[in-house]
């Protein structure tokens, strides 16, 4: 997610130039839509900063939107974040539930783009409820049990439940990737501007990799 950018035109791409020995986390999640994300991500970065880290927020860079429709627009904005990525060594991705019982739908697919890119991926939730408990909350009436016992929606489809926050493939490509998954129950007002859970992300990557913060890398 980007910002446009209708009056001054943008470089190729308009991705920073990475620095050579300062490791890049891009900073995934649906933080961008807050009223307030510019300074969520201000104050994300300067965490970073604080553990070694740049942190690379994807409103940081604002796109060129002048001449084209929505739709080519939303294209661009999806290249200009793959190109970010490309940029980085980890993908740190906030997966609290976002409108609805599991993650923000971008994110999940910015986590598969990470792990396809062979990155190590980090993520954290500010609501520590398994899937299928938020599932079969979303969902109210209209879930019933077959005669194993499992939960399932109107249409018959039985809802998943491996213990997890969220579904198997975001936490999957995580801890398959060398990197781990924090949980932590913000307050409900607080839920995407508490950054516990996050700053606790970065003390594991830190930990996990240190040789990523020496001056060596």
């Amino acid at each position: 997610m980007l910002r446009s950018k209708n009056n001054v035109g943008c470089p190729s791409h308009e991705t920073a130039t990475p620095s050579n020995d300062v490791p890049r986390i891009y900073l995934a999640g649906p933080d961008v839509f807050l009223r307030n994300a510019v300074e969520i991500g201000e104050r994300k970065k300067s965490l970073c900063e604080k553990y070694g880290f740049e942190g690379i927020f994807p409103i940081d860079v604002e796109a060129d939107m002048r001449g084209i429709s929505k739709r080519e627009a939303g294209l661009h904005i999806g290249q200009l974040n793959e190109s970010l990525i490309r940029t980085c060594q980890i993908v740190l991705a906030n997966i609290t539930p976002f409108r609805g019982p599991s993650a923000d739908v971008g994110t999940a697919c910015e986590i598969g783009f990470a792990r396809g890119l062979g990155l190590i991926v980090f993520g954290y939730t500010n609501v520590r409820t398994t899937f299928v408990e938020r599932s079969v909350e979303w969902l109210g009436t209209s879930v019933r049990r077959d005669r194993q016992k499992r939960a399932r929606d109107a249409n018959g489809m039985v809802l998943e439940d491996w213990d997890m926050v969220d579904n198997l493939m975001l936490e999957s490509c995580i801890v398959s990737s060398g990197g781990s998954l924090v949980t932590h129950n913000a307050p409900s007002s607080k839920v995407f501007m508490d950054l516990k859970g996050f700053e606790l992300c970065l003390e594991k990557i830190k930990a996990t990799y240190p040789m990523l913060t020496s001056r060596n890398y």
